[in-house]
């Protein structure tokens, strides 16, 4: 690979790791990460590479998908270095940090090279800085390898140069190494540029910017709260496709903005009501709420600073699923068997907050 750059050679008995695992999003693949695998690859005989946020639906936050974001990382580094680089995808558990641990835990067990003799010595590498420090305390059967980080080097300053539109975006790629993106990184996201996805995502950020404007005399950022209703019979959950943007043609919970006056319950039920017309009595609704939550990761929502209050209806089995009227807004409700969830479909964090409720393991959507 032209693009490709390979640490010298280490004879196996200096290596003072067996496996060193390295846990980060990618979005997208920088020098900084870069230097991290490197110094990776030069303690560890073996080195796993945690792509998180993997099977997510595209967004201005997670541009890329998992296997896009891999072969970037790979065609960093020569055929030698990659016989020795493990890159995997994680699914994110944002609401269930025990969930997300097992995760990584049983990749890493999966994936490590058992050796001879001894038990393998396993350590967590990062660049030095706040979201390193949580992920060790996370490990504590691990060691911990911590490497400078790379100033100036930042993945929400590329995206946001990217996103910004088509200009800016070629004169950010236009920068060279300059940029923070090693020269195979760039040419593959120069592609993607002429991509429907990206265009979306450039219709995203415009959406993004005016609704941003009209808060911009606001004495201090805003803080929204919305309702979501997490509604279950007989092994499938309602959900709504969305007709515009963001999230155009994506998945999401029927839900919406509270009114001033309005309870946040009342605001679950008017939205089944107007929303997806679900034409089951308010009564027997109340009846079957069976748990609720407040969801506030605070990058959950494109908006920015939004909490989701979600219930959760368990209904009574039934043969039939009750009927759903076409809603006055042209959005189409459906009821989606459990089994067919796919966390690339859904919208935002719903996924997740349908996991909260149901106990959907992490892993249902991997291939």
């Amino acid at each position: 690979m032209s693009n490709a750059t390979s640490m010298p050679t280490t004879p196996e008995s200096v290596y003072a790791f067996d496996c060193l695992v390295f846990i980060g999003r990618f979005q997208p693949p920088h020098h900084g990460h870069l230097t991290v695998i490197r110094e990776a690859l030069r303690q560890a005989r073996q080195v796993i590479v945690m792509a998180g946020s993997a099977w997510q639906a595209r967004s201005l936050r997670n541009p890329w998908r998992f296997e896009e974001r891999r072969d970037m990382l790979r065609a960093c580094f020569d055929d030698e270095d990659n016989a020795r680089l493990e890159i995997t995808p994680l699914l994110d558990a944002l609401y269930n940090d025990d969930v997300w641990v097992r995760d990584v835990q049983r990749h890493v067990r999966d994936v490590v090279i058992p050796q001879q003799g001894h038990l393998p010595r396993i350590g967590l590498i990062g660049a030095s800085r706040g979201q390193s420090s949580y992920y060790l305390s996370l490990f504590p059967q691990w060691e911990s390898v911590s490497v400078p980080p790379v100033s100036d080097v930042s993945a929400s300053q590329i995206r946001d140069a990217l996103f910004r539109g088509p200009a800016s975006a070629q004169a950010h790629l236009a920068r060279g190494q300059a940029n923070g993106l090693p020269p195979a990184v760039n040419d593959a996201l120069q592609r993607f540029l002429a991509t429907s996805a990206c265009e979306q995502l450039w219709e995203e950020q415009r959406l993004f910017e005016q609704y941003r404007e009209a808060w911009a005399d606001a004495p201090y950022p805003p803080v929204f709260v919305t309702v979501d209703a997490v509604v279950v019979q007989s092994g499938h959950v309602l959900l709504v496709e969305r007709r515009a943007a963001p999230g155009k043609g994506l998945l999401a919970l029927p839900g919406g903005f509270i009114q001033p006056q309005e309870r946040l319950l009342d605001a679950c039920l008017r939205e089944l009501r107007e929303r997806v017309r679900l034409k089951i009595p308010e009564a027997v609704l109340k009846g079957s709420l069976r748990g609720q939550r407040l969801f506030d990761e605070p990058h959950r929502s494109w908006r920015g600073r939004t909490l989701a209050q979600a219930f959760y209806f368990a209904l009574r089995p039934e043969q039939r699923l009750p009927r759903l009227k076409p809603s006055p807004s042209g959005e189409h409700a459906h009821w989606v068997a459990l089994a067919d969830l796919d966390p690339e479909t859904l919208f935002e964090d719903h996924f997740f907050i349908i996991q909260n409720f149901l106990g959907l393991p992490a892993g249902m959507a991997t291939p």
